[in-house]
């Protein structure tokens, strides 16, 4: 009534579709199937709660049995010393630019205090007892242990976790123990639709910028030369397999595939990255495609790299693509009104109705809030992928600042530079100086006879940094040298991070690194020598030291 042109324009599309009802009926059901009606998410809504408990538990887990090592008060970089230097160089405002609960107790036992209790809550996530303040909880606990966790914890799949949670506090239904199962007398909270766009549109930004990026990084392995496509251009799996932190053993066999293969591979996921994630809110069938799609890649990229969590929790966000009709159909039944059956049952109390109404009101909500902050930054974020020099407006700068600390508004960008080669860092002891033994690591290359292993879902941080440290040089990962310092004093929680300590009864006196380079063996070469492995001593990398007397 009050838009001009509105009522013709919609008059018109009406009148077009009554002159084709047959052709739109058709184009209807290939896009939609038999059941046309808005999309239930009943199951997508449970599943992936009890997914993302899964994935909360794996990283308490995987974070427990490292963290003396790491940032105990006898790691390699204790969070009681990092803590009190930030706090002596900018005072209170620390806190805030720092925000974790180790301020109040930086002791081992809180460490594994806030370990433990994101184990126990990652359980009640699983069992869905009070998962809103579950979540909660989780996302606040392991926030502190990213902070604690300094370079160890600055992995994007971490910040992936922490957006993942907080978005998934206003998803889950406000309920000490909720309850929708057919039949049920206390209806479950139905999911909030603007949380729902939430973690879709998460989804949506972690594949679209992961895929741009890789074009507008300048690096021509991605094909992406002059504005247009190269075929020949499409070489980054000739370095990935092999470059990679990581790789399992299958990550071997598939460097040894034919060049158009892998040519091909890097076409489809360049394909997947940028193009899929549009079909999010695509109607069901191509949706699903889309979430096919979308997963295949996760489960590509998980048989022949160690990425810990990251492909669970990417295949969690994959999970809200599925909705209840699919699964219907899919168990070969009529998809009979899913959301009145799971979501409604009737003999519900209508002051139950109102409970559960006005809770999802609060959460609806509460989303809406959290979508007028974070959609500007978002779709910013998404915008300086496709244009990186592009200057931030001063205002979402401003409000990015006061946000990024609490890590839950991120850009990603996996692998948007391609390695091209391999540097790998051998540390070694000696009680003379004169002969030297190896320190051999739980994962990462070393022995070039040692088959690549498997470790995922599970991160190895020190192995991970030790990577990054070969690339980047000893003065860039300043926590080097700290690593160096615990190994001369042999002590027990940072050797306990080794596959084996060369010195368990008395501590080394000198300790070095030698720099290697590493690539994987040729066929005709694993033949020849059974090994996996074959490298070549480029110089040193930290200088033989010992401890002062």
């Amino acid at each position: 009534q009050h838009i001009p042109g509105f009522a013709a324009v919609s008059e018109f599309g009406y009148n077009v579709i009554a002159r084709h009802r047959g052709f739109a009926s058709a184009i209807t059901r290939l896009l939609w199937g038999k059941d046309v009606r808005p999309p239930s998410y009943f199951w997508a809504h449970r599943w992936f709660l009890r997914a993302l408990g899964l994935v909360y538990l794996i990283a308490f887990v995987s974070l427990w049995i490292q963290v003396d090592g790491l940032v105990g008060a006898d790691g390699i970089l204790p969070i009681g010393d990092y803590l009190s230097l930030a706090r002596g160089q900018i005072g209170f405002k620390a806190v805030w630019i720092l925000p974790t609960l180790c301020w109040f107790n930086s002791s081992n036992t809180f460490l594994h205090f806030l370990c433990g209790g994101g184990v126990l809550l990652s359980l009640l996530l699983i069992c869905r007892i009070a998962p809103a303040i579950s979540l909660g909880v989780l996302f606040v606990f392991y926030l502190s242990l990213s902070i604690a966790g300094q370079a160890f914890l600055s992995f994007q799949w971490d910040i992936l976790l922490l957006e993942t949670g907080f978005l998934a506090i206003f998803f889950a239904p406000w309920r000490l123990w909720p309850k929708g199962n057919p039949g049920s007398t206390i209806p479950a909270t139905a999911p909030s639709p603007v949380a729902m766009f939430l973690l879709k549109f998460l989804l949506f930004k972690l594949m679209f910028m992961s895929g741009v990026v890789k074009l507008t990084s300048g690096d021509t392995v991605w094909g992406w030369i002059d504005h247009s496509f190269h075929w020949g251009a499409l070489t980054a799996l000739d370095y990935h397999y092999w470059t990679q932190p990581l790789p399992t053993i299958f990550a071997w066999f598939a460097d040894k595939h034919p060049e158009w293969f892998k040519k091909f591979s890097v076409a489809f996921c360049l394909l997947v990255e940028i193009i899929v994630p549009f079909f999010i809110w695509a109607p069901r069938r191509p949706r699903l495609i889309a979430a096919g799609l979308l997963i295949f890649l996760q489960l590509a990229i998980a048989i022949t790299g160690n990425y810990c969590f990251f492909n669970l929790l990417t295949l969690a966000l994959c999970l809200l693509l599925v909705d209840d009709a699919s699964l219907k159909r899919l168990e070969g039944r009529a998809p009979a009104s899913p959301a009145s059956q799971e979501l409604r049952p009737p003999y519900a109390s209508e002051a139950c109705a109102l409970r559960t109404a006005k809770r999802l009101q609060i959460a609806n909500f509460a989303a809406i809030i959290v979508l007028i902050i974070t959609l500007p930054l978002n779709l910013w974020l998404c915008y300086t992928a496709l244009k990186p020099e592009v200057d931030w407006p001063k205002p979402l700068q401003m409000l990015y600042a006061h946000i990024e600390p609490f890590r839950i508004l991120n850009g990603y960008g996996l692998f948007r530079v391609m390695t091209k080669e391999r540097p790998e860092i051998q540390v070694e002891g000696s009680a003379d100086g004169i002969d030297w033994v190896s320190y051999e690591f739980k994962w990462k290359p070393g022995d070039v006879n040692r088959v690549p292993r498997w470790c995922a879902p599970h991160q190895p941080r020190l192995d991970w940094q030790m990577w990054f440290a070969a690339l980047g040089g000893r003065r860039q990962e300043q926590w080097f040298g700290d690593f160096m310092v615990r190994l001369l004093q042999n002590e027990p929680a940072v050797t306990r991070l080794l596959a084996r300590n060369p010195f368990p009864d008395k501590p080394p006196k000198y300790v070095r690194a030698i720099l290697y380079k590493y690539q994987f063996t040729t066929s005709e070469e694993r033949r020849a020598t059974g090994a996996w492995w074959k490298r070549r001593e480029i110089g040193e990398f930290f200088p033989e030291a010992t401890l002062r007397r």
